[in-house]
């Protein structure tokens, strides 16, 4: 009589119930669930494989074909269109344009990202900076685009950038008091060159001169202007009056002192003689000056300091600067994007590190420099890298904020296939070759992007 001891040949279970072999459960073969797997995860990618071909293989394909016809998509045009990029002015400006965006916007959100994130790690209130830095993120492009638009406003008391400039502008340079205002041909006063008026005669002693003048707007005359008077005569020195030879209401006379007319303080009078300033003097409040006997036999000139027109402030949206006041609105945007990426990175980097660095003699900016930058490159990379990627495709800032005189001179990629496909003379084969352009400039950064994302995984 046998008996089966544990472990033996006797207790193993049959072949076809080990697992791994034989049926599984229910009595269906292992292979039957491995092909209901492989059924089941088709089935659940074909709509997204369908939707991908859709919306992006097949738009790819047709703009690549597209972009070898003519206008008319009926006839071959070769690389004629292909030759048009770099031969039409409008498109190489897009062009050089978006290079420069491409290398001045991620570079400078991305280093004040870097500054934002590191000065606020140590500062009680870092968060709440870094929420003010971040909150642009949350608007739209058409809204940033309408909120520096105005920004961007040549008018000061519109513009808040022209506000700023003027206002500092004014601090150190005071601006004229009577800009535009000028002589009528029945003055005694006609055009010196330069923006100047002079007398038409040599003025003597003892004879009062009258220097009226128009064109003055009523609110830009000085607060404290009072009635002009009407000089008397000074013994051997030269006294006039300068004034607003305007009456409001009508009824004044022309180079006659009216009871209603301003004088125009401040207003600066020179004698000159053999091209020599010899004296000079500024009208008070009544428009009454007075000049030395050295004068006398002199013409009296108005400088062209006292009719310089006042600061305006700057062309933000002229032809030079319309395409950096562009990149700088994208960097108020963005710079919080870059900066909550960075300081996420920041924050996982080993004190220990940092604090050796110290300890050992290195300064804030030795420790900055060697450890703490080398440290955040991957971090670093991810943000260029996206910025970059964005910039390639922008649009609705230059088309919102760019006026219509400047458009073509802020032009951008983007924006050109648009007013290429889409404008009054339509060309949609152009359009299509530029689609391909921005292409095959946005393929080496994706390259880049997906090697290092490779690369750290194998870390």
């Amino acid at each position: 009589m046998t008996t089966a001891t544990a472990g033996g040949a006797d207790s193993a279970p049959p072949a076809d119930k080990r697992p791994g072999t034989g049926a599984g459960a229910g009595g269906r073969p292992r292979g039957g669930v491995t092909g209901t797997r492989r059924t089941v995860a088709v089935a659940f990618l074909l709509p997204a494989l369908v939707l991908l071909g859709a919306l992006v293989v097949y738009p790819i394909v047709y703009s690549v074909y597209r972009s070898f016809l003519d206008q008319s998509g009926t006839s071959f045009a070769g690389l004629d269109n292909y030759r048009e990029l770099f031969t039409d002015d409008t498109i190489r400006t897009a062009v050089k344009n978006n290079a420069i965006w491409v290398v001045v916007a991620p570079t400078v959100a991305t280093v004040l990202g870097l500054i934002f994130a590191v000065l606020t790690e140590r500062i009680r209130w870092g968060t709440a900076f870094k929420l003010i830095v971040f909150m642009p993120m949350a608007i739209s492009m058409l809204a940033a685009g309408i909120i520096f638009r105005l920004v961007y406003e040549q008018a000061p008391e519109r513009g808040v950038a022209n506000a700023v400039a003027v206002g500092v502008h004014d601090t150190f340079a005071e601006s004229s008091g009577f800009p535009k205002a000028h002589p009528l041909p029945v003055h005694p006063l006609k055009a010196g060159g330069g923006g100047s008026f002079v007398t038409k005669e040599p003025v003597r002693a003892g004879t009062p001169v009258n220097l009226p003048l128009v064109g003055v707007v009523p609110a830009k005359m000085p607060g404290d202007a009072e009635p002009a008077k009407a000089a008397t005569a000074s013994g051997d020195g030269i006294s006039g009056t300068a004034w607003l030879d305007f009456t409001k209401g009508g009824g004044g006379k022309p180079n006659v002192v009216d009871p209603k007319e301003l004088g125009l303080k401040g207003l600066t009078v020179e004698a000159v003689k053999d091209g020599k300033v010899v004296a000079s003097a500024e009208a008070g409040a009544d428009g009454v000056f007075a000049l030395p006997a050295t004068a006398d036999g002199a013409l009296l000139r108005l400088p062209a300091e006292n009719f310089r027109e006042p600061y305006n402030g700057v062309d933000w949206l002229g032809p030079s600067l319309v395409t950096p006041g562009i990149i700088g609105s994208y960097v108020w945007m963005w710079a919080g994007f870059a900066m909550v990426l960075i300081a996420a990175g920041l924050a996982g980097l080993p004190r220990e590190l940092l604090e050796a660095a110290r300890v050992d003699g290195a300064n804030e900016w030795q420790v900055f420099r060697r450890i703490t930058v080398p440290m955040l490159a991957p971090v670093l990379a991810v943000v260029l890298v996206t910025l970059m990627i964005n910039v390639l495709k922008i649009f609705d800032l230059v088309f919102i904020i760019a006026p219509g005189s400047s458009q073509d001179d802020a032009n951008v990629l983007a924006l050109q296939l648009y007013r290429t496909s889409f404008g009054t003379d339509a060309d949609l084969g152009v359009g299509s070759a530029i689609a391909v352009l921005l292409l095959l400039l946005v393929i080496p950064v994706m390259f880049f992007n997906v090697r290092r994302i490779r690369k750290e995984g194998r870390r």
